[in-house]
């Protein structure tokens, strides 16, 4: 099935809209966020799953017996560590994470503040002539 439409009368465009160095600087730039934005959320999913199983793995640690030697993975290599030591490794990791994630997400808020700034000129200009939305 076809996305294609015609355009109203009142939506056509004259088709000789000039762009200048300067437009077209802001539609490269336009361009360099929207890739920004979807290597930042799939960063942002790696590192939210890679959190989730933090969490699980903490879980699973809370069962385990305080006496008990437990692998624990650095690097590629596995260590035994008693139980606590293994949930407090696991909590300093996971609050990174956490970090990381409020830092990507400011990220994306930035960097979405600048494309509306840049998507607000740009349609001012040329209007429907552009098209910068996600499909």
């Amino acid at each position: 099935m076809s996305n294609i439409k015609m355009l109203d009368k009142k939506e056509e465009t004259d088709g000789d809209i000039e762009v200048s160095w300067v437009d077209q600087q802001r539609i490269n730039e336009f361009s360099k966020y929207n890739a920004k934005i979807d290597d930042l959320e799939d960063q942002y999913e790696k590192l939210k799953q890679e959190k989730e199983y933090l969490d699980d793995v903490s879980m699973e640690l809370e069962l385990a017996d305080e006496d008990e030697l437990v692998r624990y993975k650095v690097g590629d290599a596995f260590v035994h560590v008693t139980a606590p030591e293994a949930i407090e490794k696991v909590e300093k990791e996971s609050e990174k994470l956490g970090l990381a994630l409020e830092e990507v997400t400011q990220q994306v808020t930035t960097v979405q503040g600048k494309m509306e700034a840049l998507k607000k000129e740009l349609y001012a200009k040329f209007g429907n002539a552009i098209n910068l939305e996600k499909e």
